[in-house]
This record gives C-alpha cells, sequence and structure tokens, in this order.
C-alpha cells in the first residue's frame, strides 16, 4: 500500500492522539486497518513489552463470523514484525474447549462475535478484562440489526467492571438511532468522522468532525447514506413467472459470456440459497455440475457456483469464504451474513434477487463490489407491483437506472441448447423477441423438469416456495404498500421455483389462501382442454396472461389492452387479469 483510503487520513491521527472515535464512512473504504493500525501501534510502542500470558490489550466486537475471520487476518498481517503480540478470534461454530484453551494461554488482541463473547465472560473464569486499552466496535449498526444490543452491554458492563479507562471506537457506514445511542454510552468526548466518495471512487477532501459536547447525530444525517463512488446501479422489473429464467439468463450473460466476472447474489432464506445453487448446479449449461448434454467438458469449467448462508457448518463457511476470496470468477448465491463488512475482492457485480428491508441493508449489500476506488455494478430485481420500491430508494438519495428485461433474456439466443426444436430448420432469422420467448419457454422447462423428476425435489421446491413467502410477510409496515404478500400471484411464483402448479395448503395467511381459491376457481378442479392448455403453456415468457384476455374484457369493461408488446412487461405497467382483480379486492 501506498497511499491510504479517505477515512484512514481521517481517523488514524485522532487514534494515535488517544481520542474516542465514531467513524461513519461508506462500505468498503477501509475501515479495519483504520482502528487496526493505530491498536498496533499503541501495543507494540508499549515500555513494558507485552508478554502473551497477560491477556487481552484490545478487544474488537464484530457482527458475523466471516468478518472475525477476515479482521483476525488483517490483525495477522500487521502483527508479522511483532511476533510477542498475539491475536486471537472467538466465534459461533467452533469448539469452546479449544477457545478456552487459547485464552488460558492469552490473546493480546481479542476478536470476536457478541454472543460467543458473552458465553465465555459466564463461564471461563480466566477471561479477564483488567488490561484491556482499545475496545473497537466494528460495524455497529449491522451488530444492534442482529439483536446483540443486550450482549453488547454485558460485554461493556464486564469490561467497565475491570476496566475503566481505555479508547473507544464505534465504526459503521450507517449512523442510525440504535448506533448513537450506543455511542452515547460507550465513548467519552468522541471525535465524529464523516467521510463521504465523490463520485469516481475520488476522495472527498471534506471531514465532518464534531466539536466536543455536540449533538450525535445532526438531523437529517440518519436517513442519509455513503453510496461507493465507483458503483453503477440498475433494477430490472420481472414478472414473479419470469423470475427464475431471468437469474440464470443474467447469470450466463455475465459469467459465461464474459471475461472476468465476479457475482454474488442475494437471496432473503437459506432455503432460497439452497434451492438455487443446486438447481443451477445441475442445469446450468457451462455449470461447475455435470456438463450440459451435447456440451463439451470445457464450457462446463466457466461457471462455478458456491453458497454461503448461516446454516452451514462453520468448518465449510470458512472455506467457502476464502475460496471465493481467492477465486477470479463465480457465483456466490448467499444470504444477508455476507452483506456486512466482508471484503471479497475483484467482485464486479452485486444481484438483489430478493430486495432489502431497509435502504441500509440495500447499501450494505452493494457496498460488496466498487471498494477502495475500483468499479462495481448491481442489479435489483423487483416484480411489476414492487415497482415503488425504486421511489423508497430514491427517497434517500439511492438512484438507480432500468434495464430492460429483454434485454437480459436475449443472452438465450447466444447459447444454442436452449435453441428449440421449432427453430431448427431456418438458416437465417433476426433474434427478435418471438425467438427470446421460445428460449425462455426452453430454459424454463429445464428447471421444471429437473424440479419434477423426483418427489424429493419438488417437496424442496415446495419448501423454498414457502420459505420465500414467509420472508415476504416480514417485510416493515413502510414497505407494506409494496410488498404485500396478498399481491403475490402464488401460480406465478410456483413457476419461479419449477413447480409448474401453485402448490395446495401453503402457509400463507388464510385470508389469502381463501383470496387465491375466489380469484382462481382452481385449475385442479377443472381440467382445461389440450387446446386451452396449449395456448396458456405456449410461452413462459408471456407469463401465461394473454389467453385470459378475451374472458377478462366480458368480465370488465375497462380492462387492459387485449396483448402488450415486450417493453410493455419490462416496463412494468398492469399485465392483465391479475392487476384487475387486485383492484377490486378490500
Amino acid at each position: 500500500m501506498t497511499s491510504m483510503t479517505s477515512v484512514q487520513k481521517q481517523s488514524i491521527p485522532a487514534l494515535l492522539e488517544g481520542r474516542d472515535a465514531l467513524v461513519r464512512s461508506q462500505t468498503g473504504s477501509g475501515k479495519t486497518l483504520a482502528y487496526c493500525i493505530p491498536v498496533v501501534q499503541s501495543l507494540q510502542a508499549m515500555k513494558s513489552k507485552i508478554q502473551r500470558s497477560d491477556g487481552p490489550y484490545a478487544l474488537v466486537l464484530v457482527p458475523t463470523r466471516e468478518l472475525a475471520l477476515q479482521s483476525f487476518d488483517t490483525v495477522q498481517k500487521l502483527l508479522k514484525p511483532f511476533t510477542w503480540i498475539v491475536p486471537g478470534v472467538l466465534m459461533g461454530g467452533e469448539k469452546k474447549k479449544s477457545e478456552k484453551a487459547r485464552l488460558r494461554k492469552g490473546i493480546n488482541i481479542l476478536i470476536s462475535t457478541p454472543g460467543r463473547l458473552v458465553d465465555h465472560i459466564k463461564s471461563t473464569k480466566n477471561l479477564h478484562f483488567s488490561r484491556i486499552r482499545w475496545l473497537v466496535l466494528d460495524e455497529a449498526d449491522r451488530i444492534l440489526d442482529l439483536g446483540f444490543e443486550k450482549d453488547v452491554t454485558v460485554i461493556l458492563n464486564a469490561v467497565n467492571a475491570e476496566c475503566r479507562r481505555r479508547q473507544n471506537v464505534l465504526l459503521s457506514a450507517t449512523l442510525t438511532e440504535g448506533v448513537t445511542r450506543l455511542a452515547d454510552i460507550s465513548l467519552l468526548d468522541p471525535v465524529r468522522i464523516s467521510v463521504l466518495e465523490e463520485q469516481g471512487g475520488q476522495s472527498d477532501p471534506e471531514r465532518s468532525v464534531a466539536p466536543e459536547g455536540a449533538p450525535a447525530v445532526p438531523g437529517g444525517e440518519l436517513d442519509s447514506f455513503a453510496v461507493p463512488g465507483g458503483l453503477d446501479q440498475h433494477a430490472t422489473l420481472v414478472p414473479s413467472k419470469l423470475r427464475l429464467v431471468s437469474l440464470a439468463a443474467f447469470i450466463l450473460q455475465k459469467c459465461k459470456f464474459e471475461k472476468d466476472q465476479k457475482m454474488i447474489v442475494f437471496f432473503s432464506s437459506c432455503e432460497l440459497v439452497e434451492f438455487h445453487y443446486h438447481l443451477f448446479l445441475q442445469t446450468l449449461p457451462g455449470g461447475s455440475g455435470a456438463p450440459a448434454a451435447g456440451r463439451p467438458p470445457s464450457a462446463s469449467a466457466r461457471l462455478k457456483f458456491l453458497r454461503l448462508h448461516g446454516d452451514m457448518e462453520q468448518e465449510e463457511r470458512t472455506a467457502v469464504f476464502q475460496e471465493f476470496s481467492r477465486s477470479k470468477t463465480g457465483v456466490l448465491l448467499c444470504t444477508d451474513v455476507a452483506a456486512r463488512g466482508l471484503d471479497l475482492p475483484q467482485v464486479t457485480w452485486i444481484v438483489q434477487y430478493n430486495a432489502p428491508s431497509s435502504p441500509a441493508e440495500y447499501i450494505h449489500r452493494i457496498g460488496r463490489t466498487a471498494r477502495i476506488g475500483c468499479r462495481g455494478s448491481s442489479l435489483l430485481i423487483l416484480a411489476p407491483s414492487e415497482a415503488g420500491y425504486v421511489n423508497s430508494l430514491a427517497s434517500h438519495k439511492i438512484n438507480v437506472s432500468e434495464i430492460k428485461l429483454e434485454d437480459i433474456l436475449s443472452v438465450l439466443t447466444r447459447d444454442d441448447c436452449f435453441e428449440g426444436s421449432r427453430w431448427r430448420p431456418q438458416k437465417s432469422r433476426a433474434a427478435g423477441p418471438p425467438e427470446i420467448r421460445q428460449r425462455a419457454t426452453v430454459l424454463q422447462t429445464l428447471f421444471e423438469d429437473y424440479v419434477h423428476s423426483s418427489e424429493k425435489r419438488v417437496s424442496w421446491a415446495k419448501k423454498a416456495l414457502q420459505s420465500f413467502i414467509r420472508a415476504y410477510a416480514t417485510y416493515p409496515r413502510e414497505l407494506k404498500h409494496i410488498f404485500h404478500v396478498r399481491a403475490l400471484h402464488l401460480g406465478h411464483v410456483a413457476k419461479s421455483f419449477g413447480l409448474r402448479d401453485a402448490p395446495q395448503n401453503l402457509s400463507v395467511p388464510a385470508v389469502k389462501r381463501r383470496k387465491v381459491n375466489m380469484n382462481r376457481p382452481g385449475l385442479h378442479k377443472k381440467t382445461p382442454s389440450k387446446r386451452r392448455l396449449a395456448e396458456i403453456l405456449r410461452s413462459e415468457y408471456s407469463s401465461g396472461m394473454e389467453a385470459r384476455v378475451a374472458k377478462v374484457k366480458k368480465q370488465n369493461k375497462h380492462a387492459a389492452p387485449s396483448s402488450r408488446p415486450c417493453s410493455a412487461v419490462c416496463s412494468g405497467r398492469p399485465a392483465s387479469a391479475v392487476g384487475k382483480k387486485k383492484k377490486r379486492s378490500p
């Protein structure tokens, strides 16, 4: 490293002066080194040389296990010249017996997740804080979001009972009421550093340093977020029935047909990660599973899928984290366990398949790319009924540009394995919407055939669908008008899990079930004719809605036009019967 980032220029001198600090800077701006360098500098300069048996001199709290490992790795590199200072890490998923043995031998810089540290405070007798000189809370907002407020209070009380004089540092990408409350009880006359970045990744020389006794947070600062300057943000509107096909097409477009692309895809639950991981691994041409029929083995090595979520064993989580960090390409499917603080090098695309529940979470997800002056891009996938979420982000000065659905699906025309049999006799043709629709149908059919190839896989897809609905019902009240479980068309959502029909007796509110049964008087009760069925299934791309337009027009004089071009579907305008039925619902 030859030059410091903006947050490091502002934070390191203040911390070396011995001041408490509240540091706010965008994710990926180098906050870890901003506190690690002063900590190591002060400890190695102590007149009485530190000994391992002295116990912890610095305590660093982080929200997740992966961030604990990353911070530990950074500290280890800084301590190579100072072999007498011993770092250590405590986190869930590891054996407590081996952790207790390390604590007995001595750890001078202790990095830990809050829950595991509280466990050791209560059960490990030889853990003491009498020599603590540094207390650092990294990603403080995330620590509070994950429900660790009580654990942090226990830790603060334990440290205060043994050591009153120390230097405290809080670091966060967003300043929430919880963070400012935590700052009030843990910091003494802190210097407040807020560093933002200009477009293009250039450092903004301005810094906001509040004088002593100033209020914790300016009035409007709670609603502002630091977005990486080198980040291009995009959104696309995709009908529910096409979500799975669109995600697969986007992955193929970026990671198979473009060079040096590294992507992270965020989902709302562990079940969704597992479902899409196994599905893509086995079905996508060029995936790292079995090679697709008729494809050379070399093509199967171009796509590599990894997964990361909280239900995995700690050893596997660590292995995946390290493998993806070292890899130059690949696709990581994950939950928000990877959304905070992790420095995953060379990530070029962030895809949010399920919209986050808050702008702050959105910021942390996209912060996995465009780190420290690099360029990066993000894509938010929304249903047409969720288009209002873009306005919600805009109110927090987060602006996104639209990518058309047709532009994403057009990549399917570049892969012959999605070519339907009807198209083979034609020698020359333009790659227009009819061909895109045909190939989207082939890909959707590929997914459905895989899911319905066994009862076990059908059950597995149903569990993932239930998990999606449960997560959808947990959006906060201020977003319920955008994300409401009653707005979901269960038949179309089921298609996005490779299911041909909406499963019965899903764990959704009873009111929703009655509404669905009333509006769709049961494909399971009335078997359509072969001709009718062919019309509905002719094109997955059309969402199967155009075939019902004639019936809708009889029921409603103000029905939508009988057919819409692809651009209408892409732009998120109401697409026919579903929208009209929603208007009549109470």
